[in-house]
C-alpha cells in the first residue's frame, strides 16, 4: 500500500486537478440542468462526467507507469498510462454519444423555453474560468516538459505547436479542457441567444457541436495512445539520439537504432560499427561513456548498447545540425 502511495505522488498533477475541477463542474451543472431542464446544460453536464473520469484514471494511469522494472516486466510499465487512456476515451465515448443523441432529439422536437437562464448562465461563466485556468495549467505544463518556461498568458497558443511533444496525460488534460473552454463558450452563447430570439432547437445544436467535439478528442486520443501502446518511435529523438553517437569517434557507423516511447519515457537500443582492432576493455569503457551521454537526454531511462564490425558501407543518413543537438532537449 505504501508503494502505492508513493507512486500516484509522482501522477501526473494537471491530470488530477484536472478531474477534481471537472467532477465539481458536472456536479453543478447536473443541478442547473435539474433546476431549467437546458439541453445544452445537459451536455456541458455530461462532458465535464466523462472528462473527470477520464483524467482521474489517466492520473492513476501515469503513476503506475512510473513503477520500476520487475523480473517479471524487465522493459517496465510505461505503457501502463497508453493503455489506461485507450480504456478512459471508451468513457468519453459513451457520453458523446448520449449527448448528440440528446442534442439531436431536442433539435428535432424542440421544448418550450427552458427556464432558469441566469442559474445556466452563472455556472457556465464558473465552467469557463475554471476549464480556462486547467487549460493554461496543462499549456504551462507542456512548455515545461519541452524546455519551454515564463511564457505568462501566451502559454495556450504556445503551447500548441509543441503538443506532439508532451507527456500522454499533459497532452490528453490538453486536448480535453480546450474542448470543454469552447463548449460552455458555445453553450453560454446558445442560451443567450435562444432566450433573446425563441429558436430552442439551437440549444439542442449547440449540444451535437459539443459532442461532436468529444468524439473528435476521443478519435484523437484513441490513435496516439494505441501507437503508443504498440510501441511508437520518436523521430525526432530518434535523429537526435542518432547524430550524438556519430560524434563519438570511436563510431563508424549506426547498424540499427531504436528509440522507443514507453508511455513518459523513452527506451534506446543501438547497434554501433567500430574499428575491429579495439579491444573488448576499450569498448566497454566506450559504451559506459555512450550509456551516460544519452541517459542524460530528456526522457531517456533506458539504454542497451552493442557494437558490430564496421563493414565499411554507411548506413547512418542523417544529418547533424543546429536543431538535432539543441539544448532543450536535455
Amino acid at each position: 500500500m505504501g508503494e502505492i502511495f508513493k507512486l500516484l505522488k509522482g501522477g501526473n498533477k494537471p491530470s488530477l486537478v484536472a478531474a477534481l475541477v471537472n467532477l465539481f463542474l458536472g456536479i453543478i451543472k447536473g443541478v442547473a440542468y435539474f433546476f431549467t431542464g437546458n439541453v445544452a446544460m445537459f451536455a456541458e453536464m455530461m462532458h465535464s462526467l466523462g472528462d473527470s473520469a477520464n483524467q482521474f484514471f489517466v492520473f492513476v494511469g501515469s503513476a503506475l507507469s512510473k513503477k520500476a522494472p520487475t523480473k517479471n516486466f524487465p522493459n517496465g510499465f510505461g505503457r501502463v498510462v497508453n493503455l489506461v487512456c485507450l480504456g478512459a476515451v471508451l468513457i468519453v465515448g459513451i457520453l458523446s454519444y448520449e449527448t448528440v443523441k440528446e442534442g439531436w432529439h431536442h433539435f428535432l422536437h424542440p421544448s418550450e423555453e427552458s427556464g432558469g437562464m441566469w442559474i445556466a448562465l452563472g455556472v457556465l461563466l464558473i465552467g469557463i474560468v475554471l476549464e480556462g485556468s486547467v487549460l493554461h495549467k496543462a499549456a504551462k505544463e507542456v512548455l515545461h516538459e519541452v524546455g519551454v518556461e515564463h511564457v505568462g498568458l501566451i502559454a495556450v497558443p504556445k503551447s500548441f505547436s509543441y503538443l506532439n511533444r508532451a507527456k500522454p496525460a499533459t497532452k490528453l488534460v490538453w486536448m480535453e479542457d480546450a474542448v470543454a473552454t469552447a463548449g460552455n463558450v458555445l453553450a453560454f452563447l446558445a442560451i443567450i441567444i435562444a432566450n433573446v430570439t425563441g429558436y430552442t432547437p439551437l440549444e439542442g445544436l449547440v449540444s451535437m457541436i459539443i459532442g461532436i467535439m468529444m468524439f473528435y478528442v476521443v478519435g484523437r486520443v484513441f490513435l496516439d495512445n494505441a501507437r503508443g501502446a504498440i510501441g511508437e518511435t520518436d523521430e525526432e529523438m530518434y535523429v537526435h539520439i542518432g547524430n550524438l553517437v556519430m560524434q563519438d569517434p570511436n563510431v563508424k557507423d549506426i547498424a540499427r537504432l531504436e528509440v522507443v516511447k514507453e508511455g513518459e519515457f523513452l527506451h534506446v537500443e543501438l547497434v554501433a560499427e567500430t574499428d575491429p582492432n579495439l579491444s573488448l576493455a576499450y569498448l566497454d569503457d566506450v559504451r559506459d561513456h555512450l550509456t551516460e551521454i544519452l541517459k542524460s537526454q530528456k526522457g531517456v531511462t533506458k539504454v542497451t548498447i552493442s557494437f558490430d564490425e564496421d563493414d565499411n558501407v554507411k548506413d547512418w543518413e542523417h544529418h547533424i545540425t543546429k536543431d538535432n543537438t539543441d539544448s532543450d532537449r536535455k
